[in-house]
């Protein structure tokens, strides 16, 4: 039996089954090694650098510096707009699994309010998720102290000490300066996203919105190494943010308060200019506001009480107040019949009171009720006699009017470039055809000669203007902007001012001499509307009143400033310019129902000159390039 079995097996069979089956399976293990090899290849070798990019993403980061923003001074180097260091509550959404919980347990440590919650929010949906967004912008001591000693609970949360914008003196010119505040979905479609890397805000108003492209620099770059909860470890790389630039204005903070305070609680504005150079000395407007209400976010209801305010502070008079000139106009007029030969100096209109067309029954009333009588140019200069301008301007005419008045800058926007320059009115019967589609009347002309109807300025135009009369028909640009520095270099570069322009020419140079002669006597003359200044006046000043209504009086009213409401009264102007001699400084004065310019406004404009002449040096600025090769 056994024999028979052994017969059966065939042993080199067996070996050779055996030896075909290791051959397939080595040859296996060698194929899956092989592919196991290439694998091993392409993770080490060709794939090196991607994956190595993805490691390094697991552990390090990149972080945004934001630049400092540059700091706003005076032209004296008071600094008007600075930065502090705060601590800010930030949150990177890619780094937290349950927002709503998170958001839940911090608002038990730290105080945030819906407002805060809303803007957080707002955020979160036009940002990325990898960016740190800030929650709170101003954490208190305490609250830095409540949050880190809980700061294992909360990933993707840190507190950061950041510089935010501040404005030491409050309120102060704070029409001029402006404020920042947070950047909105708008500005976020505008701005460039890369220089405005880990920036959370941005210039709104005034000169911090006009030199926003100078005075915010560009953002740098960090390379942290950070752990498994996204929290920094160490830095690896760094490169600096090159930070804004210093902006010097022409503002004298002296001078601007000086203005602020003769407002007081009047609703108007004050613009002074140093007529040599065109520098913007003063910019007031009042009432005024706290800029720092807007750094860290004003809450709602603050906000609507300052937008609803009956006064409306955030208005910017200065700019955007469009008042009717009222007689302010008359010395402009004055020149401008001089120039056509429709009055000669010693000319003389007689005024009852009020002034009529053949035909017509209208009668134009004289603001002296019982009539000045006999008036020549020089009289109804100082007295403001309306009936001699309504004659005046009837003679002239609404065309010359226009085509004389143009080049002192009524009727356009002022070139100071800051944020809300309003043109004002210049009307003409162009104007009126493209904008009420109706033809001029003769009554329309006679009320623009004393500055009513159509015509509207802004207090910047008017101070133009008048500086353009004291340089005797020279248009030299207003500026705010000084000089400039980069931030961390010592170096203040002064800027040359653009030179003067000659605007207006007349055909006889002694009509400048005459103008400033007569409103000379406005000011020190024994009838002039604003005598009253002049007492203990160690200076000669040139200087116009004038009252622009609110309303239109019937053909038989009469005005009784005692039976009005007070937003009803007149508004009340002044124009000046001192030393009348030899011209520095041209002031323009607008209160809103002061009712009187020579009572109300012409003292506001003699203690602004009088700071004038206290705190600017008494010296010629240096010419510009192209005065100079004029000269």
């Amino acid at each position: 039996m056994k024999n028979s079995d052994n017969q059966l097996r065939d042993s080199r069979e067996e070996k050779a089954l055996f030896t075909r089956r290791a051959v397939v399976a080595g040859g296996g293990v060698l194929a899956l090694l092989g592919l196991l090899g290439v694998r091993m290849g392409q993770l080490q070798v060709s794939g090196h650098q991607r994956y190595m990019t993805m490691s390094q993403a697991n552990r390090v980061k990149l972080v945004p510096v934001p630049p400092n923003r540059g700091l706003i001074h005076d032209r004296n180097g008071v600094v008007l707009a600075e930065n502090r260091p705060t601590f800010q509550l930030l949150l990177t959404p890619e780094q937290i699994d349950d927002m709503g919980a998170t958001l839940e347990g911090l608002r038990r440590i730290i105080a945030i309010d819906e407002t805060d919650l809303e803007r957080f929010q707002a955020l979160m949906r036009r940002s990325r998720r990898f960016q740190a967004l800030p929650l709170k912008l101003r954490l208190t001591e305490k609250e830095v102290s409540a949050f880190a000693t809980q700061r294992h609970r909360f990933p993707g949360v840190e507190v950061e000490a950041r510089l935010t914008r501040h404005y030491p003196h409050g309120p102060h010119a704070v029409h001029a300066i402006g404020y920042v505040g947070r950047i909105n979905e708008q500005e976020t479609r505008r701005i460039d996203s890369s220089r405005y890397a880990g920036t959370s805000h941005i210039g709104k108003t005034g000169v911090e919105l006009q030199f926003e492209e100078r005075l915010h620099g560009y953002a740098g770059l960090e390379r942290v190494e950070t752990n498994a909860l996204g929290r920094v470890i160490r830095p690896l790389e760094r490169v600096n943010p090159n930070p804004g630039e210093d902006v010097y204005l022409t503002i004298d903070s002296r001078i601007q308060r000086v203005a602020e305070a003769a407002l007081g609680e009047y609703r108007g504005s004050i613009v002074v200019i140093d007529v040599r150079n065109g520098d913007v000395l003063a910019l007031a407007s009042t009432p005024m506001y706290d800029p720092n209400l807007f750094v860290h976010g004003i809450d709602s209801r603050t906000y609507r009480s300052l937008e609803q305010d009956i006064d409306r502070p955030l208005y910017n008079r200065a700019l955007r107040g469009q008042y009717p000139p009222g007689s302010t106009i008359k010395p402009f007029l004055m020149l401008a019949a001089l120039q056509h030969g429709i009055f000669q100096p010693e000319d003389r209109v007689f005024c009852p009171g009020f002034y009529s067309l053949p035909g017509i029954n209208h009668r134009w009333r004289c603001w002296q009720r019982r009539g000045h009588g006999h008036m020549n140019m020089a009289d109804a200069m100082a007295q403001s006699c309306d009936v001699y301008f309504y004659d005046l301007a009837f003679k002239l005419g609404i065309d010359r009017m226009h085509e004389f008045l143009a080049p002192f800058g009524f009727g356009r926007r002022p070139g100071l470039g800051m944020p809300g320059e309003l043109a004002g009115i210049l009307p003409s019967r162009d104007w009126k055809r493209a904008h009420r589609g109706e033809g001029w009347f003769h009554g329309e002309t006679i009320i623009t000669g004393i500055g009513q109807g159509y015509f509207l300025t802004t207090p910047l135009q008017l101070a133009q203007a008048t500086a353009v009369l004291a340089n005797r028909g020279t248009y030299r640009p207003p500026r705010i902007l000084k000089a400039l520095r980069p931030l961390g270099n010592g170096e203040v570069n002064t800027l040359t001012p653009q030179p003067g322009e000659q605007a207006i020419r007349l055909s006889d140079e002694q009509y400048w001499d005459t103008c400033t002669e007569y409103l000379e006597k406005v000011v020190h003359g024994s009838r002039g509307t604003a005598r009253s200044i002049a007492a203990d006046l160690d200076y000669r000043m040139a200087g116009k009143t004038g009252t622009a209504q609110v309303f239109t009086l019937g053909q038989d009213e009469q005005y009784d400033a005692d039976e009005l409401e007070e937003r009803l009264l007149d508004h009340a102007l002044y124009n000046s310019f001192a030393p009348a001699e030899s011209p520095r400084f041209a002031v323009a004065v607008v209160v809103e129902n002061g009712g009187s310019g020579g009572r109300v406004a012409a003292p506001m404009a003699r203690a602004v000159t009088d700071a004038c002449l206290r705190y600017i040096p008494d010296e010629a600025p240096e010419p510009t390039e192209a005065e100079e090769q004029h000269v």
